[in-house]
């Protein structure tokens, strides 16, 4: 595929905007009076998310995958993980907050209730669609058996007003006839 004009000058753009906000984080790296901190700061944040997170989220993924409503699962879980994200460093804080405010209330009750009201959500969404398409299959077979019998048409009459051939138990079947 060849790419356009426009599509050029926005891929050169988002490249050079890209790489003026490297060079701005490197400045700002270099202005800490500890950068070695920093950098030390971001290699473990690399390690936890490449070690830890990627392959926990990639298990989950694989437990998932083969569930029924497995997109409900999926948000669920986006939901939860990132209100985990942005907790997760106000509680892991070692020491008291440096602003009084900042950890006003306990974070770890409050995420608890979050991510129980996340998973209770989550489930009652679940019956519900589950009792959804139960109540939709349940539809679609009373929708077929009517369509069927709008379909059947009666048996043809032969000649003499009876049966034909093969349909009932006829004196050519053993049977006593009509």
């Amino acid at each position: 595929m060849r790419n356009t004009d426009a599509q050029l000058v926005l891929r050169y753009a988002l490249g050079g905007l890209g790489l003026g906000l490297i060079g701005l984080g490197a400045w700002l790296v270099a202005a800490e009076p500890d950068p070695a901190g920093v950098l030390l700061w971001l290699a473990g944040a690399v390690v936890l998310h490449d070690g830890v997170l990627a392959p926990l989220v990639l298990a989950v993924g694989l437990l998932i995958a083969a569930r029924p409503a497995r997109g409900l699962w999926r948000g669920a879980l986006i939901v939860a993980g990132s209100v985990i994200l942005v907790t997760l460093p106000l509680l892991v804080r070692p020491g008291e907050p440096p602003n009084p405010s900042a950890l006003p209330l306990p974070y770890g009750r409050n995420l608890a209730i979050v991510l129980g009201a996340v998973g209770v959500v989550t489930g009652v969404l679940y019956l519900v669609r589950r009792r959804g398409d139960s109540v939709r299959r349940w539809g679609e077979s009373v929708r077929r058996r009517r369509e069927r019998r709008e379909r059947w048409e009666p048996p043809a009459r032969g000649p003499e007003g009876g049966r034909d051939r093969g349909q009932g138990r006829g004196r050519e079947r053993g049977g006593t006839g009509d």
